[in-house]
């Protein structure tokens, strides 16, 4: 029920999102959902992709300092509310969210958000025990 995210460490300059996105395109890597946040000085890209091998081989061939780390994918009712229920448990279960963010596909009344949590397995346990629905790695690769 884990899914791979690769965070990668860009210099807070112009042209090096581009080269990152260049650099999995030319490896054949599908970028599944990513998110950018910065401070003064550098960027972190946490990316999920279609082949995270690939992925990590073409950075770390290329000289890019990243890390890999395990979050979930979970299935949202994509109604006013979805999140906040999630959330709600999550709250009363005493889960600690270090970040979330969106991930956009097809399905007509779920929406799919990336946490990651302090205690992953904790998070599974809960989630799934409230009938929340945690996608496998393979399930959010394939979108």
């Amino acid at each position: 029920m884990r899914v791979q995210q690769l965070s990668i460490f860009l210099e807070n300059k112009v042209g090096r999102l581009r080269d990152v996105t260049q650099l999995l395109k030319d490896n054949n890597v599908n970028i599944r959902t990513l998110t950018v946040s910065d401070t003064s000085d550098f960027g972190i890209l946490r990316i999920i992709v279609n082949d995270c091998a690939k992925a990590e081989r073409a950075l770390k061939d290329q000289g890019y300092t990243f890390s890999k780390t395990d979050v979930l994918a979970v299935e949202i009712s994509d109604e006013p509310g979805g999140l906040n229920a999630v959330l709600d448990i999550i709250d009363h279960a005493k889960l600690n969210i270090e970040y979330l963010y969106a991930f956009v596909h097809t399905s007509q009344d779920k929406a799919v958000n990336i946490f990651r949590f302090d205690d992953l397995q904790a998070a599974i346990e809960v989630l799934t025990k409230n009938n929340i629905r945690v996608l496998e790695g393979k399930e959010l690769y394939q979108f």
